[in-house]
């Protein structure tokens, strides 16, 4: 009897020790050679789910050429007034479509009004967004390349992205001796739920801060790279690495992982990411804090802001890499209206000066 009761004892335990590993089978890629750890890891069972909501939608037919320009016919096109009306008309419907399909054009304008007033705050939101979304698809080709970005990328068919993030206010803490914790200690699934500080964005991805962990010297002397700002790197890392559903070594070379020439080209591509981050939170993201209204802002009075997790949804190429702006080529790089005439040149149409 005290033999069955050990036994069950250990199978017990074997099984809430075994609850925490995953459910075999476990695909495994290997990319380097034997025996350096440089192997992609991934459960079928998580990448299957992901890869079912990578698709993007239906592209609305492409309109033909020719036709007046939309800052000609119709009034505050700021942004893409040099399409022809029926491209810049298609593309107000892709917007509506990856946006707020279930609230149509009334999320941004007031349906049976003039919809060139600017009175709901979703629009100067989204005027701002679209200006984004330019810039990211001409000035930041060196981490999003000729695939682009659309509105679809980060919102997936919702009005607000899945993955924003507010500055964290972090645990109330006592005064005196005790207080200071170094953002260490408080689970947070973008830190990986580690001891590491709790928040890996805002002294990357909105302030300048070096991501390093080992020092610039041999020895302490001139050794700038401290233990906090290492375990707030690592913190970064993790969140990089949950984001894109990736092994450390997707970027890093397990031998040296500070060493750039010895790094996967993926390395410099997250290098820009990074940066890109910075730069659309800083440039797009806090000029929009008067904007928002109170009940959209984080609970220190901050935007929602854009992380990796934000386009990368679990998956190291967003939507799997889908050609966004093959259906969409007027949001790419150069913004031109293939064949658009002046409205003036068009027999029978009057013309509207934009606002």
């Amino acid at each position: 009897m005290k033999n069955l009761f050990t036994g069950g004892l250990v199978a017990l335990l074997g099984a809430a020790l075994l609850s925490g590993c995953e459910k075999p089978p476990i695909d495994s890629v290997q990319n380097g050679f034997r025996g350096t750890g440089m192997v992609q890891v991934s459960n079928p069972r998580i990448t299957s789910a992901l890869d079912a909501a990578q698709v993007p939608p239906t592209a609305i037919p492409a309109m033909p050429a020719g036709g007046p320009l939309a800052k000609d016919i119709f009034k505050n096109v700021q942004v893409l007034g040099n399409l022809s009306v029926g491209e810049f008309t298609r593309t107000m419907l892709a917007i509506t479509a990856w946006v707020a399909p279930a609230q149509g054009c009334a999320y941004c304008h007031v349906t049976g009004d003039d919809l060139s007033i600017d009175k709901l705050y979703t629009k100067t939101v989204a005027r701002k967004m679209l200006q984004m979304t330019l810039h990211i698809n001409k000035d930041w080709q060196n981490h999003v390349a000729a695939t682009g970005v659309t509105c679809y990328t980060c919102h997936r068919g919702q009005p607000v992205p899945a993955k924003v993030w507010f500055t964290d206010p972090g645990p109330r803490q006592a005064k005196g001796s005790t207080a200071g914790s170094a953002g260490q200690n408080k689970p947070a699934i973008e830190a990986g739920l580690m001891a590491t500080p709790y928040d890996p964005f805002t002294p990357f991805l909105l302030q300048d801060t070096p991501i390093r962990v080992l020092g610039g010297t041999a020895l302490p002397t001139g050794n700038l790279q401290n233990i906090k700002q290492t375990e707030a790197t690592y913190s970064l890392m993790v969140h990089i690495s949950t984001s894109l559903g990736v092994n450390c070594t997707f970027c890093h070379n397990s031998r040296s992982f500070a060493a750039w020439d010895q790094s996967p080209p993926q390395r410099t591509v997250a290098f820009h990411a990074i940066r890109m981050a910075r730069d659309l939170n800083k440039t797009y993201m806090e000029p929009l804090t008067t904007t928002f209204p109170p009940e959209r802002l984080g609970p220190l009075g901050d935007v929602p802001k854009i992380s990796c997790a934000t386009c990368h949804q679990g998956q190291n190429k967003p939507l799997r890499g889908a050609p966004l702006l093959e259906d969409h080529p007027v949001l790419g790089p150069t913004v031109v209206a293939a064949n658009a005439v002046p409205a003036a040149a068009v027999a029978g149409v009057s013309t509207t000066a934009p606002k």
